[in-house]
């Protein structure tokens, strides 16, 4: 798989090194040279420096090629953009974004973007537990 990962903070650096050390090629972009010190050693892909909106730098990762783009950014709207570009201008079947938001959960759907939002995941998840410590109970 090639996949492309926008964004190195800690969830694009855990990305991006696991798909490297599970032996797909993978780029990762950021706008900043020193979040690719998230990356470890076992990292074995390209880093890009730059903005990801910028059609250029896409072009120079080869999103046309990719099997899957991952926009892991902590901006929601960046995230969408680059997303939506991926979709409809390079034509990546597989477009995930993260979403803090999930109000905006709903747009990036109608993009035909599938979303990740650890906002609503953390709410499932102290939901299943209330739920799980509510039946223990009874």
């Amino acid at each position: 798989m090639y996949a492309v990962i926008v964004g190195c903070g800690r969830l694009g650096a855990l990305l991006a090194v696991g798909l490297s050390v599970a032996g797909h090629e993978v780029v990762v972009i950021d706008r900043h040279e020193a979040s690719f010190r998230a990356l470890s050693p076992e990292f074995s892909g390209f880093r890009l420096t730059g903005d990801a909106t910028e059609h250029a730098l896409l072009e120079s990762a080869e999103v046309g090629r990719a099997d899957c783009l991952m926009a892991t950014c902590n901006e929601d709207t960046l995230n969408l953009m680059v997303a939506q570009v991926a979709r409809h201008v390079f034509g990546v079947a597989c477009v995930l974004a993260r979403v803090h938001q999930p109000a905006f959960g709903a747009i990036f759907k109608d993009a035909g973007i599938q979303i990740i939002s650890p906002t609503q995941l953390a709410f499932d998840a102290f939901c299943a537990t209330l739920d799980e410590g509510a039946n223990r109970q009874s």
